[in-house]
């Protein structure tokens, strides 16, 4: 498959969540980077990457991870034509209420929010699958997968 998502952490302390969605896509074998650039400390380092993606023309959804005032997604989503997934790292220290910075987006800024990283992955293979059918049938035995793991704690539990 000749396309990509691109999963931009804002630092590093954001890579083991990066990693939850990497490993869905690796599993799904849809072709995927990591990388790291803050919105807030580094904007020309990010603007840097996105000119370099966006110049790739192969089709790709970018993937956004990024905690706190989440302004990554959004600041990714005006620079791109491409789908943008936030998925943000939650924080007990707020109480949740950092998902806010990921839900509340100014007008023009459209980017899709999932919480749970494989659900990101997810999303973002399905999104994918418009342009390569071929990936629907991975996304389908995902799923499948999925399901299978509820039926079978259903049947552990009530068999013992």
């Amino acid at each position: 498959m000749d396309a990509l998502v691109v999963i931009l952490m804002g630092s590093d302390s954001d890579l083991d969540h990066a990693r939850k969605a990497a490993d869905v896509l690796e599993k799904l074998s849809v072709p995927h980077e990591m990388r790291i650039g803050s919105a807030h400390k580094t904007p020309r380092h990010v603007l840097e990457l996105l000119e370099t993606y966006e110049a790739d023309p192969r089709p790709k959804v970018y993937i956004t991870i990024a905690g706190r005032s989440n302004a990554l997604s959004a600041f990714v989503d005006t620079q791109v034509t491409a789908p943008v997934i936030a998925c943000p790292p939650l924080s007990s220290t707020f109480g949740g209420a950092d998902i806010y910075s990921s839900l509340r987006m100014p007008s023009g800024v459209a980017p899709g929010v999932v919480i749970d990283p494989p659900g990101g992955a997810l999303l973002a293979a399905k999104i994918l699958a418009v342009a390569f059918p071929e990936l629907k049938d991975s996304i389908k035995a995902l799923q499948d997968d999925y399901a299978s793991k509820v039926i079978n704690a259903d049947k552990e539990l009530t068999e013992g």
